[in-house]
């Protein structure tokens, strides 16, 4: 019998299903826990052990010292230490091409302390986390290692600090999560300045595209999102490609789209 994904959904025993998983590779194993989550149940297994990030890890030790591989390039995609299976304590994180996303701490399998962010081993982010999730003092930088940003962040979100344009000369100051704030790409091109409230967008607002610096939007923001306002989409070459209004979070009323060929209304 061909001992693959398929084989596992013929067999009706439990018995003989478990046989079978418990037999095959690893790399299958991974492949029949991310093929059917119910599996779970009937193997008693952890499937989010299998599953991870992009769905085709190797599997890590159970305890102590290890590494992860993406099945597909066989590149480390994390290495440190493991409790019950989960990232617990010092860690490094790596993208599927190598490069270097995270190195610090762990906690149950989530970023839990301090820590540092990079984006093609560039460092874009060092500071606290819990859970997850930026908590705490932190600091955001450009590509070329000036602040972005510094100061407390809550729940993800800044909250009392400073932020800084690409020459870092001060641009805003946060104060329980509200003032008034322009943040910049890192090329040094405007793409917000408006009103935060409670960390996010809230009040009136404008959005820039990020190449080009036009603008995107001009209008109200509501708990981080586009709320009221005149909205188009302007490709990286300058050209128009949609037009319309948000009204009460929705987009509304007539809306154009251009292609390269001609004008399509509706």
């Amino acid at each position: 019998m061909a001992q693959n994904k398929n084989t596992i959904f013929q067999v009706k025993s439990r018995n003989i299903v478990k046989k079978i998983f418990h037999q095959i590779s690893d790399k299958k194993k991974a492949s029949v826990a991310i093929y059917n989550n119910k599996l779970k149940d009937i193997l008693n297994i952890d499937l989010e052990f299998f599953k991870k990030t992009s769905g085709k890890y190797k599997i890590a030790p159970e305890n102590g010292k290890g590494k992860e591989y993406n099945l597909i390039t066989n590149k480390v995609i994390f290495e440190g230490e493991y409790i019950n299976k989960k990232r617990s304590g010092r860690g490094k994180e790596y993208d599927e091409y190598g490069y270097l996303k995270y190195d610090g701490e762990y906690l149950k399998g989530k970023r839990n302390g301090k820590g540092k962010e990079y984006y093609n081993n560039d460092l874009i982010f060092e500071g606290e986390y819990l859970s997850g999730i930026k908590n705490g003092q932190g600091i955001e930088y450009y590509d070329n290692y000036k602040y972005k940003y510094k100061g407390i962040y809550k729940n993800g979100k800044k909250w009392d600090g400073i932020g800084y344009n690409e020459s870092e000369k001060e641009e805003y100051i946060l104060k329980n999560g509200t003032g008034k704030v322009k943040e910049y790409n890192d090329f040094g091109k405007l793409i917000f300045d408006g009103e935060y409230l409670n960390g996010e967008e809230n009040g009136n607002g404008k959005e820039y595209n990020e190449v080009n610096g036009k603008l995107i939007f001009n209008g109200e923001y509501k708990n981080g999102k586009k709320w009221n306002g005149k909205i188009t989409k302007i490709d990286n070459y300058g050209n128009l490609t949609f037009d319309g209004y948000y009204q009460n979070g929705i987009i509304n009323g007539r809306v154009l789209e251009w292609s390269s060929e001609k004008k399509i209304d509706f």
